[in-house]
């Protein structure tokens, strides 16, 4: 189909895909707005293409591995940063194929505690073959980080641990709790194709007011993961400074974040958990704002199938919610047009609750991107393939 976003483009555009696959150094800059594993494979797919997206991460998990160290060391949650930053990692051997699969390694969840302590003990002296195996000088700079987090650890649980969480962490805490110098020392070490941020570098949590008037804190109760899927849909979502506080808490972005979401060229609210991947990104204040100055394309590509999040939401009542958060901000002059652009369905093959009603979508001055994102081997979930061409289509 051709679409217009200010000249006419075609979806997918193979003559453009061949451009931007012969020299990926200079590709699109593309922003998605995502949690660290529904956009993975699309995340890897996507580096054939541009070595140039951004991806405002969010740190607010308080689930498994990621609330062991968040509780530890009162910190944001920093698996879903590692998750990203894997997926756009260099596995090739022109990359550093033996990091890559140390960041990748966790801690026997069944090993007892002078066992992994043992183990930790191989990897800080550099003579665990997951260490010995990584060339000189990196070989030492990650050394360091797996002393500096036997510093700090106590009595940390290392059952099950992730070395990339603990790698995050040790640099972390040792950069006075600053997360962007650390980022910079893991991509650089596994060469990531392309710039991970956490939307707030703070000890945050999300907050839920459901339909049934109840209150949820914390993003594992909300996600139907680690939990019981929850009752009945999200009303409203908001931040919260403790798991047992449902206190509402206003956190601004900084402005580094806000001069990096006005460089993309193309913004996306992508697949995955509606709330607590999508939406959170958006509560912090400035985020709105942000994205209404800068004038490139904004698109909505809605999960297909299930989401527990989502009890009770039409593919419309998704987009009413979305565009809500996204002018937040400033309601009385953020516009629609400015935040949301295109929605990205595949009505033949996809699952989209309620059906996709045009009329509604049109009413609100969005277009309906309808192509292709569905493959046989995919069904009944978006092809990573399909998605990444259409939204590289549109820059």
């Amino acid at each position: 189909m051709r679409i217009k976003i200010e000249r006419e483009v075609k979806v997918p555009d193979p003559i453009k895909l061949e451009r931007y696959r012969r020299t990926p150094d200079l590709g699109p800059k593309i922003l998605f707005f995502s949690g660290g594993t529904a956009l993975k494979k699309t995340s890897t797919e996507i580096t054939q293409y541009t070595h140039n997206t951004i991806h405002i991460i969010t740190p607010f998990d308080s689930g498994g591995s990621s609330a062991v160290i968040r509780n530890k060391f009162k910190m944001l949650a920093v698996g879903d940063i590692r998750n990203r930053l894997m997926a756009l990692a260099d596995q090739s051997v022109l990359g550093n194929p033996a990091i890559y699969k140390l960041f990748a390694y966790r801690l026997p969840k069944d090993a007892d505690e002078t066992e992994l302590h043992a183990e930790f003990e191989q990897l800080m002296s550099a003579r665990h073959p997951l260490v010995k195996d990584i060339p000189a000088p990196m070989r030492k700079i990650i050394r360091n980080h797996f002393i500096q987090f036997a510093d700090i650890m106590d009595d940390f649980n290392l059952r099950g641990a992730s070395i990339g969480n603990i790698i995050l962490t040790a640099g972390y805490m040792a950069n006075r709790k600053h997360i962007d110098p650390v980022i910079y020392i893991f991509s650089k070490l596994v060469e990531v194709r392309g710039i991970v941020r956490p939307t707030i570098n703070k000890d945050i949590h999300l907050a839920a007011e459901l339909e049934d008037g109840s209150f949820v804190v914390g993003q594992h109760l909300l996600t139907g993961k680690e939990s019981s899927p929850i009752d009945c849909g999200i009303k409203k979502l908001w931040l919260a400074e403790k798991l047992n506080d449902s206190t509402p808490c206003k956190v601004e972005i900084r402005h580094k974040l806000a001069k990096l979401i006005k460089s993309a060229e193309l913004i996306c609210y992508p697949l995955g958990s509606f709330y607590s991947s999508v939406v959170a990104n958006l509560l912090p204040t400035g985020v709105g704002n942000a994205i209404k100055n800068n004038r490139c394309p904004k698109v909505f590509t809605p999960n297909t199938g299930s989401d527990p999040e989502l009890k009770g939401h039409s593919l419309t009542d998704q987009i009413n919610k979305l565009l809500y958060y996204l002018r937040k901000d400033d309601p009385d002059k953020i516009e629609i047009s400015d935040v949301l652009n295109f929605i990205l369905v595949d009505s033949v093959n996809g699952i989209y609750p309620g059906g996709v009603d045009r009329n509604e979508i049109n009413k609100l001055g969005i277009q309906v991107i309808d192509c292709e994102l569905i493959s046989k081997k995919s069904a009944p979930y978006l092809d990573a393939s399909l998605l990444s061409k259409a939204l590289l289509s549109l820059t």
